[in-house]
C-alpha cells in the first residue's frame, strides 16, 4: 500500500509532556491536531502547554496557517484516530502495554495512514506484533523537546513497509525536523545510546574522584559540547586532522585514541554515588527550579537553532 497522501491532520495519543510538545510542534506548522488522553484534566494541561510555549515557537517562526486554534481534543480515542493521516503515539514504555495499545489504534485508524511511536526504547517490532496491518507502524522517537529540538531517529520494524518509512521521513523533514533513518532495531535507538556511553563515563570519572559534578558537566558543556551543538564528531574528526581531514587523523592520531578506549570505565552505581551525583547536581542548580533551568535552557537552544540556520534570533517576551 501507498503511504504518500498529504498529512494534514495528526492524531497525538498521549497528552504527557512528549504528546503535548509535539502538539505545539504541529499546531505550530500549520497542521490540525486532535489530542486524546484519559488522565484527569488532560485537555487543560495540554492547552496551557502549548500556549507556553508558543512565544517560543513564534520566535522559531510559525508556518502558514498556524493556529492553537486548530487543537481539539477528545477523550474517544477511536473518534480521535478516525480521521487521522498521522498518528503520533506517546504513551507509557511498557511492552505489554504498547502491544495492545497499538492493535486498538490499527483498528481505529485508516489503513492508509502512519501509526509512529514516540517509544525512547521500544523497538517497533514489538508494538507491531499484534497489528493487522503492522507495514504502517514506524517509530518517530523526537529528542525533547519535539517542538524545539529537531532530530526525529526513524525505524521500522521487521514487518515495517519501506514506503512506510519514505513516507516517515519525508513528513518530518517536511516540518522541519532533522529526521535520521535507524538501518536496524537498537534498544534505545542511537541519540539515548550516545547520551548514556557518555554519562557512563561521568559518572566513572566521578567514581573515581577525578573531578566534580559540577565540573564534568562544565567539562562537556563548555568543551565538545560546543563543538557538537555545530557538527557531529565524526566530522570533527576530519577537521581536527587538518589539511589531509580525516585520513590523516585515521592513520596518525585513531591509534592513540583506541588507546584511550581501554581506559574507559564502567562505574559501580551505587547509593553512595547516587547520593554524590544528586547532591552534587542540587549545589549546582543553586536555587534555580527545574522549570527555570528547562527555560534557561530552551532560550538558548532557540538562539543557537537560529544561528545555525543563519537567521537573527527573534526577540522574544519574557
Amino acid at each position: 500500500m501507498s503511504y504518500d497522501k498529504p498529512i494534514r491532520r495528526v492524531a497525538i495519543v498521549g497528552t504527557g509532556v512528549i504528546g503535548a510538545s509535539w502538539a505545539a510542534q504541529y499546531l505550530a506548522r500549520g497542521l490540525d491536531v486532535v489530542a486524546t488522553d484519559p488522565a484527569p484534566n488532560a485537555e487543560a494541561n495540554l492547552r496551557k502547554y502549548v500556549d507556553d510555549a508558543w512565544g517560543l515557537l513564534t520566535s522559531i517562526g510559525l508556518s502558514p496557517g498556524a493556529s492553537r486554534d486548530r487543537l481539539s481534543f477528545t477523550a474517544n480515542m477511536k473518534e480521535a484516530l478516525s480521521k487521522a493521516d498521522l498518528v503520533q503515539e506517546n504513551g507509557p514504555e511498557r511492552p505489554d502495554f504498547k502491544i495492545r495499545l497499538f492493535a486498538d489504534m490499527d483498528v481505529a485508524t485508516p489503513v492508509d495512514s502512519l501509526i509512529a511511536s514516540s517509544s525512547s526504547g521500544i523497538t517497533p517490532s514489538v508494538m507491531q506484533s499484534e497489528c493487522k496491518h503492522p507495514e504502517r507502524i514506524v517509530v518517530g522517537h523526537p529528542f525533547n523537546p519535539p517542538h524545539i529540538i529537531p532530530l526525529v531517529e526513524v525505524v521500522g520494524g521487521t514487518k515495517t513497509s519501506p514506503d512506510a518509512l519514505k513516507q516517515a521521513m519525508a513528513f518530518y523533514a517536511s516540518i522541519g525536523k532533522k529526521s535520521i533513518l535507524l538501518h536496524k532495531e537498537m534498544p534505545g535507538h542511537v541519540a539515548n545510546r550516545l547520551q548514556a556511553a557518555l554519562y557512563r563515563e561521568v559518572m566513572y570519572l566521578i567514581e573515581q574522584g577525578v573531578l566534580s559534578v559540577a565540573d564534568a558537566d562544565d567539562a562537556v558543556s563548555w568543551g565538545p559540547g560546543l563543538r557538537w551543538g555545530v557538527m557531529g564528531p565524526s566530522l570533527q574528526w576530519h577537521v581536527g586532522g587538518g589539511a589531509a581531514g580525516i585520513r590523516h587523523f585515521m592513520e596518525h592520531l585513531m591509534d592513540p585514541l583506541a588507546g584511550m578506549f581501554k581506559s574507559l570505565g564502567t562505574p559501580n552505581i551505587t547509593p553512595d554515588l547516587k547520593k554524590t551525583i544528586s547532591d552534587g547536581v542540587l549545589a549546582e542548580a543553586g536555587d534555580r527550579s527545574v522549570e527555570r533551568l528547562a527555560k534557561e535552557e530552551n532560550d538558548v537552544l532557540v538562539g543557537l537553532l537560529a544561528l545555525r540556520s543563519g537567521r537573527k534570533p527573534a526577540a522574544r517576551n519574557a
